[in-house]
């Protein structure tokens, strides 16, 4: 008895952790080109944001965010030839805003305020993607 047991549980945890292996959708969206990359989190964040609240789509895109800020981050925070350029500081203060907002408040709608700040920073960190910066 206790021999299937374990057996069933251990294909329990197999199958656990094929689930989440095989659930990182947003991390393979990253190519490793940062300039291409940094342009589809902006615009997935931008969809993300300007959906209506309190939509079921709304809580998916946020924690969909949530993801794509984590697998960003990660990624490029320790290419010491990017942490120099203008984009990526300017990118990573608005990652680090919205995360934080996320993170403080996640049933709030981002304010205003901060999606105006937001929409700033994006179009900042484009022109100095188009710029080489």
């Amino acid at each position: 008895m206790k021999r299937q047991l374990a057996r069933l549980l251990s294909l329990a945890l197999i199958l656990c952790v094929w689930l989440m292996g095989s659930s990182t959708a947003v991390a393979d969206s990253l190519s490793g080109n940062y300039k291409q990359d940094t342009l589809n989190v902006i615009e997935q964040l931008r969809e993300a944001i300007d959906l209506p609240d309190g939509t079921a789509e709304k809580a998916a895109a946020q924690t969909e965010a949530r993801k794509l800020i984590n697998d960003f981050t990660a990624r490029y925070r320790r290419d010491t030839s990017l942490t120099r350029l203008s984009s990526f500081t300017t990118m990573r203060t608005a990652l680090n805003s919205l995360a934080g907002h996320y993170s403080s408040y996640p049933n709030r709608p981002v304010p205003q305020k901060m999606k105006d700040r937001l929409e700033q920073e994006f179009k900042q960190v484009e022109l100095a993607i188009n710029r080489g910066n």
